[in-house]
């Protein structure tokens, strides 16, 4: 049975599901941030999933990525499954400004984490849901 790693857990909110994966909102309010996880047990890696899911995952990615760049604005997107420290397979989206605290260099180390407050989180949440297809 899938169960969300309590890192992921910790350090997230829940938004949405895609088909295969669990949709949720990075709480740091440095940068939009989404992470997808695809719902398998036991997958630390892409390979990992069948065939037919890394077709799957690379659609909800794409999907992802394109509606936050168009939403956000955003100067460039980067896409990460790096799983250091978090085994769990999990896909970080995160939408990069040339003025962002951490630009150009990756945002790990950079700056600790602000999380939103109630507002902010439940007004992007909304927007997250509103421009994401679920489908």
């Amino acid at each position: 049975m899938f169960e969300l790693h309590p890192q992921l857990a910790k350090d997230c909110i829940e938004v949405g599901d895609f088909p295969l994966s669990k949709v949720l909102l990075l709480n740091d309010s440095h940068y939009p941030w989404v992470v997808l996880v695809p719902r398998r047990e036991n997958i630390d890696e892409i390979f990992q999933l069948s065939d037919e899911d890394q077709r799957q995952l690379l659609a909800e990615s794409s999907t992802l990525s394109e509606a936050m760049a168009t939403y956000f604005k955003a100067d460039k997107m980067n896409v990460a499954a790096l799983g250091n420290k978090v085994p769990q397979l999990h896909l970080h989206h995160i939408v990069r400004y040339k003025n962002d605290v951490s630009w150009p260099n990756p945002i790990w180390g950079a700056v600790a984490a602000k999380p939103y407050n109630k507002t902010e989180l439940d007004d992007l949440i909304a927007i997250l849901q509103s421009i994401i297809s679920f489908d």
